[in-house]
């Protein structure tokens, strides 16, 4: 691991504070969803009781089409944070990403760390996604990178990759160099299926591109493009590292979500997609489910609420869910896939 233990501990609960309470926000950058609209239907034929929200992903049933995203690990307050989130998605039927388990692979430390990561035993049936970066997928690690998914008690592992990201950071993981090659050649290995995603700048088209430059279908079973919109981390690491902004251009850098979830659906129509990076409301959600993700994926907006309890989480999703659920009562769309068929309407 490129940075010590002590220094990846005090980052990972300097994160949780900074995204508390900083301004980690694109500033120059919107989603794009605000430039779409949900046609709306007043004479809709839908019962909003009998509106079903239920979606298929990765062999899961889920009640809502939505992720809890993945936030944190390995300081304390992640343990606490954690268990929150994978209760209330264990409540609403919804499923969760784990924060990167890369502490995990400590051999020192990994069992430790491995406290923050463990929710089964309150969340017992949701999908849950391990978390790895592509910067930590060799092979040498695929063993530890395994045990560490069996540990948690994982159904698929989120592989996340970073390049701005890490470039900020204190010691970051600068060299991507051949990981796109490990990635195809070690997929299989893990035995799990991978979801491939950014943490907020976005997979677009040239991603797209380079994913499916070696074999002309994508190593991945499902991709999250995790779009800009919502959090930036390169402001985020910026924040933590230097108490400022050193380069303001690269904290507004990325993908807008819509632009993002065009591109890779366009490149990839079958492929599963989940919409993350700046969805906020469930309107927002409606609008990426249109526009053809699968499910989306919400994280920071659940931070505050994820340290009070799982109650608190619980009421923030289901708000969510519920309003979600009017969106397609009020563009008369009985099922996702009538929503899907409806559409979303550039402005």
């Amino acid at each position: 691991m490129t940075a010590d233990r002590g220094e990846l501990r005090a980052r990972k609960r300097r994160h949780i504070d900074v995204c508390l309470d900083g301004d980690v926000g694109y500033r120059g950058l919107t989603t794009g969803l605000e430039r779409y609209r949900l046609p709306y239907n007043a004479l809709t034929q839908t019962s909003l009781d009998d509106v079903d929200l239920c979606a298929g992903f990765l062999g899961a049933r889920l009640r809502a089409p939505v992720l809890v995203g993945a936030m944190t690990g390995g300081a304390e307050l992640s343990g606490t944070i954690n268990r929150n989130l994978a209760a209330a998605a264990q409540r609403l039927g919804i499923g969760m990403m784990l924060g990167s388990q890369r502490v995990m692979l400590d051999s020192a430390w990994g069992k430790q760390a491995a406290a923050s990561f463990a929710v089964r035993d309150v969340a017992p049936d949701v999908l849950l996604f391990g978390n790895i970066g592509l910067s930590q997928l060799t092979k040498d690690a695929v063993p530890d990178i395994v045990r560490a998914l069996n540990r948690v008690g994982a159904n698929a592992l989120a592989v996340h990759t970073n390049p701005l990201q890490e470039a900020v950071q204190r010691n970051g993981d600068t060299d991507f160099a051949g990981s796109l090659d490990r990635l195809h050649e070690l997929v299989d290995a893990l035995g799990y299926p991978v979801l491939l995603k950014e943490v907020g700048h976005g997979i677009g088209a040239a991603a797209v591109a380079e994913l499916l430059r070696l074999t002309g279908e994508p190593p991945v079973a499902a991709i999250d493009v995790a779009g800009a919109g919502g959090t930036s981390w390169s402001r985020v690491e910026q924040l933590v590292r230097y108490g400022e902004l050193r380069y303001p251009d690269l904290a507004d850098w990325g993908i807008p979500t819509a632009q993002a979830l065009a591109e890779v659906r366009a490149a990839l129509p079958d492929i599963p997609l989940v919409a993350s990076g700046g969805i906020r409301t469930g309107m927002d959600a409606a609008k990426a489910l249109a526009l053809g993700a699968d499910v989306v994926a919400v994280a920071r907006p659940l931070l505050r609420a994820a340290i009070e309890s799982a109650a608190a989480v619980t009421d923030w999703l289901q708000r969510f869910i519920d309003e979600l659920r009017i969106c397609l009562h009020g563009c008369g769309a009985a099922d996702l896939a009538a929503l899907r068929d409806v559409g979303a309407m550039p402005i």
